[in-house]
């Protein structure tokens, strides 16, 4: 999964020199990308958090946290140490087995996702020639851990729970699956980093979101509803289910599901910006060519940075959109029933998904 990077090629080298085996030398770069990995998404998660209590403070036109840290930056962080050190309960009379490995499945999958995310050509983890398949295949481990979650906790909430949320990750599952292969048809690849690199030629015009608007629109009803975000969260309906699959948890086992939440969010809104926004490249073409001027290496290394800073910030500022449609729509939109969720999944979005599909699969067999 560790891309042959010349990062990764300069730090075991510089590891093997020390007199360490090259296998030891691979292995310590793997903990660092481990290490990097568990670091990048706890800060995202955490900012995450903060920007969601302020947005919907502003929608609700009242403060949200203020206390914690200047403007309540660190509120996350002090909720997060409160669960971590709260009792850890499980039910006396529920499969102990699956009430603990349910959240693992819930985590671990939403987590290997992000090592394909380029946030800009030279920062990313795992450059995989099957990167979107990866993304696909790992996210349809998550179901099994909600079903196990609600399952193991042997209350009737927990399992009605369990199955809403199976349920509905089955049912939107295929549709954006449909819409990420029309992208890689038009990419002539499964790369995440080749997909960004063919959105790049002219610009603003280029971007997938032009090309695909109709997979675009199913990406983001589907990827709303894979993060059981409002009007989706159909497994957690508080007047109806009390927590859903979470009602039994409590503890650090709650707290992987919260987070669990918010990673999946995090992978969605890069994807998005990936598959159909250009990735780290700016709209305006023009931009990005004085960056490879032939100027003196001193020069030319400066410019080399602030390319980096440019096109990280930019994917950023990107992500943010569909996180700020995210947030906006879970004060503004109201919850729908659950029939209602599952017609909209199989009855309109998976023909809609599987027709743009082979609609592109024609153009491209005909421009051959």
């Amino acid at each position: 999964m560790i891309p042959n990077t010349n990062l990764q090629k300069q730090i075991t080298q510089f590891i093997f020199e020390l007199g360490f085996s090259e296998d030891f030398s691979n292995f310590v770069w793997i903990v660092i990308t481990i290490i990097i990995l568990l670091l990048v998404v706890t800060i995202g998660v955490l900012v995450l958090v903060w920007l969601e209590r302020k947005v919907s403070a502003a929608i609700q036109q009242r403060i949200g946290p203020e206390h914690a840290g200047p403007l309540g930056i660190i509120q996350a962080l002090a909720d997060g140490v409160k669960l971590s050190i709260k009792e850890d309960v499980i039910p006396s009379q529920g499969d102990f087995r699956l009430f603990n490995i349910g959240p693992l499945l819930v985590v671990v999958p939403v987590l290997s996702s992000h090592s394909i995310i380029p946030f800009e050509y030279n920062i990313l983890l795992a450059n995989l020639g099957i990167g979107v398949f990866f993304w696909i295949a790992v996210s349809s481990v998550v179901p099994l851990g909600l079903l196990m979650a609600g399952y193991g906790s042997n209350n009737k909430y927990s399992f009605l729970g369990g199955l809403r949320a199976a349920a509905q990750s089955i049912s939107y599952e295929i549709p954006p699956a449909s819409s990420v292969l029309s992208v890689a048809l038009l990419s002539n690849s499964l790369s995440t980093v080749d997909i960004v690199e063919a959105q790049s030629r002219y610009g603003f015009w280029s971007w997938n979101l032009w090309r695909q608007p109709i997979g675009f629109v199913v990406f983001l009803i589907a990827s709303l509803a894979e993060c059981e975000r409002l009007p989706f969260d159909l497994p957690e309906a508080e007047e109806e289910l009390i927590a859903g699959y979470q009602t039994e948890y409590s503890g650090i086992r709650f707290a992987l599901f919260y987070l669990a939440s918010y990673l999946n969010l995090l992978v969605s809104a890069p994807f998005v910006t990936i598959l159909y926004l250009g990735g780290w490249y700016l709209p305006i073409p023009f931009l990005l060519d004085l960056v490879h001027s032939e100027w003196n290496p001193i020069i030319n290394g400066i410019v080399g940075i602030i390319d980096v800073v440019v096109g990280l910030i930019t994917t950023l500022v990107k992500a943010y959109l569909f996180l700020f449609i995210a947030v906006t729509a879970r004060w503004t939109l109201p919850r729908i029933r659950i029939d209602q969720l599952l017609n909209l999944g199989w009855k309109f979005l998976l023909p809609i998904a599987l027709g743009n599909l082979l609609l592109t699969t024609s153009f491209q067999l005909l421009s051959l």
